[in-house]
């Protein structure tokens, strides 16, 4: 049976991406961050990690892009999964004027909390805000998390379905110390001089061989002061002759890059 880390309490979303990924049974492994779910896999103690990296409505989640810069682990697959939001608490709406959650789910919530002028406080984890509420056992306060964690921690649901919308997805990346064979897509990361066309030169190379990308993302190097790392998606793998001839063009016009590995498409909601 894999060993499956992943960020949070028992009833995370990340736990249920993981468990919706593998579709066969896992231990999943929990941990306060998400160093920690790399640091695992990365010494063996579990066989996979699981990262949130972004959301449909949130956007990106920055601390875990910026893991991928640093860590030995590979990416081996990927995971759209479906997120709907519970408000869990002990009364009901005309008692609450409190919520905890992790601040993206809070975000992704922001038009129900405004609507109900709820008093917001952030914290570490979705699942993590359940068994924080449990522990106060206050009428006055609510929590944001899944029906799985209401039903984990035993306190009730008030209201199903409180995102600010329906379309509400994350997109999970999954890791592990040993790459994949084959794949239909391809990440990498790379960051490029200060010079005027750099990163149109790079872009130049997927065009010029029909090469078709689905994201690029800038985030700033932790290192140097206003310069940034590009995170890129495309279709391919690295096993192909083409992607190599591209990524060995790449590499001659980049400061930096790293291919993080190639891995089989996720089904797009």
């Amino acid at each position: 049976m894999y060993r499956v880390s992943f960020q949070g309490e028992r009833g995370a979303y990340s736990e249920d991406a993981a468990i919706s990924f593998f579709k066969e049974p896992i231990d999943t492994v929990p941990f306060a961050t998400f160093a920690e779910v790399v640091k695992s896999t990365q010494r063996g103690d579990t066989d996979y990690s699981v990262l949130p990296m972004e959301n449909s409505l949130e956007g990106s989640v920055g601390e875990s892009y910026d893991l991928l810069v640093s860590t030995r682990l590979t990416i081996v697959g990927e995971i759209y999964y479906r997120v709907r939001h519970c408000l869990i608490g002990f009364d009901g709406m005309d008692v609450v004027d409190t919520v905890y959650s992790h601040p993206q789910a809070l975000g992704q919530c922001r038009k129900f909390i405004q609507d109900h002028k709820l008093k917001t406080i952030p914290t570490y984890d979705t699942a993590g805000s359940v068994k924080i509420i449990k522990d106060l056992n206050k009428k006055n306060i609510s929590c944001i998390a899944s029906k799985r964690a209401s039903e984990i921690y035993q306190v009730p649901i008030i209201r199903e379905g409180v995102e600010d919308n329906t379309n509400n997805y994350t997109r999970f990346l999954v890791l592990s110390k040993t790459p994949l064979d084959d794949g239909d897509k391809t990440s990498i990361i790379f960051s490029v001089k200060h010079e005027a066309g750099a990163l149109f030169n790079i872009l130049k190379e997927f065009n010029d061989f029909k090469v078709n990308l689905t994201k690029i993302e800038s985030r700033p190097n932790k290192s140097t002061p206003w310069e940034y790392n590009f995170y890129m998606d495309f279709d391919g793998t690295k096993e192909d002759p083409i992607i190599q001839e591209i990524l060995e063009k790449i590499r001659q016009r980049t400061v930096f890059m790293k291919v993080l590995g190639s891995y089989r498409k996720a089904k797009m909601v």
